[in-house]
């Protein structure tokens, strides 16, 4: 059951919370299912089918709004005021899930989202699997992945779409051969000799050509190192569902911190490569030079996609390291220390193999 009105008492401003009908406590979304769990009784509860479907918005009618502050939520089980921007998170007492009622929110709402896929134990199963293949990892290592907790989150992406007309300029060039003379030595004697040398003949190439973009996918929060999410891709938006806020119940959901018109820019950045491939292969030859190409973009469109991730933290010798997994996918990436004894002993195996075999090449040429 949805409740905007916690507990019977006053109304909490922006909140909604989902309780199970056989006990009383608070649903969380079970993973790679469409339905809400309770964790005490294991009462189920449906999620309810969206009446809506994911559109594309038209970047023309985005307008910026005021910048998110952080506001006070109050937990449906515990009464502690916990202040965040997240549109969900568990609370910080007593872990119970508090949901952001986005309604009267003046900030881009997600679309859609794809639902955790992994549960907790296949993510700390896929942990472990990770660290069991790092070379010169430390041996102790191996015992972290089942002794963190892992905190699923959803991250919010930005999807661009967009056709796009370019005019390039550029050089196409073409292979050829040509037979070369020059002098070699024999025995201390010099002969001349030919030899065939390719050489490229160069010829100016201009032209245009267009491309459609479907859903660029732009990492929309600055809070995670960027690099680190780009490399939890790829991530498929076919099992993407309508936003409903009973998918957030139980995990953090972040609040976008990059803006529509930053990540458009990103998302350029993502599309120019893919043009400037265009171009080559409109030039043609057997070698292309791209000296410019000037992008028209139109019937550009966008939207807010909420990712599923699973963070977790963890200290080895006093440094805190980070681990992320795709709740989709399952990939993992991560920072791990180094084994400076696995590390030395390697380093000293590789070379006595090489030893040996340097002996054994002299020994056959005695």
């Amino acid at each position: 059951m949805r409740e905007p009105d916690p507990d019977g008492g006053a109304a909490t401003a922006g909140q909604l919370s989902f309780s199970c009908s056989s006990c009383g406590a608070r649903l969380e979304y079970a993973p790679g299912t469409t339905t809400l769990s309770c964790p005490y009784c294991g009462a189920q509860q449906q999620v309810p089918i969206a009446d809506r479907q994911i559109e594309e918005h038209a970047y023309t009618s985005w307008q910026p709004a005021t910048v998110a502050v952080p506001t006070v939520l109050h937990c449906p089980k515990c009464g502690a005021d916990v202040e965040t921007t997240d549109l969900s998170t568990p609370c910080s007492f007593c872990g119970s899930p508090i949901i952001r009622d986005l309604t009267a929110d003046p900030q881009v709402h997600p679309e859609g989202l794809v639902p955790f896929g992994l549960d907790r134990p296949g993510a700390q199963r896929a942990i472990l699997g990770w660290v069991g293949s790092r070379w010169f990892a430390p041996n102790k290592l191996k015992r972290v992945g089942a002794a963190e907790t892992l905190k699923g989150t959803y991250l919010p992406h930005w999807t661009y779409d967009a056709r796009t007309a370019t005019a390039y300029s550029g050089m196409r060039g073409e292979h050829y051969w040509e037979t070369e003379t020059y002098t070699e030595y024999v025995d201390g004697e010099p002969r001349t000799a030919t030899r065939q040398v390719m050489r490229t003949q160069w010829w100016p190439a201009s032209g245009q050509v267009s491309r459609d973009f479907d859903d660029v996918l732009v990492v929309g929060t600055a809070r995670l190192p960027k690099d680190t999410l780009e490399a939890l891709a790829p991530w498929s938006l076919s099992g993407a569902v309508a936003y409903q806020p009973e998918y957030l119940s139980g995990y953090q959901t972040l609040r976008y911190d990059i803006e529509p018109d930053h990540g458009l820019e990103l998302a350029k950045q993502q599309m120019a490569p893919v043009i400037e491939g265009d171009c080559r292969a409109d030039i043609g030859g057997d070698e292309q030079q791209v000296h410019s190409m000037n992008t028209g973009y139109s019937d550009v469109t966008f939207k807010l996609m909420l990712l599923p991730v699973y963070l977790a933290a963890y200290l080895y010798a006093g440094k805190t390291f980070n681990v992320y997994v795709n709740a989709h996918t399952g990939q993992v990436i991560g920072q791990r220390p180094y084994s400076i004894p696995k590390i030395v002993a390697a380093v000293a195996a590789g070379l006595l193999v090489a030893g040996v075999l340097a002996y054994l090449y002299i020994a056959s040429r005695r």
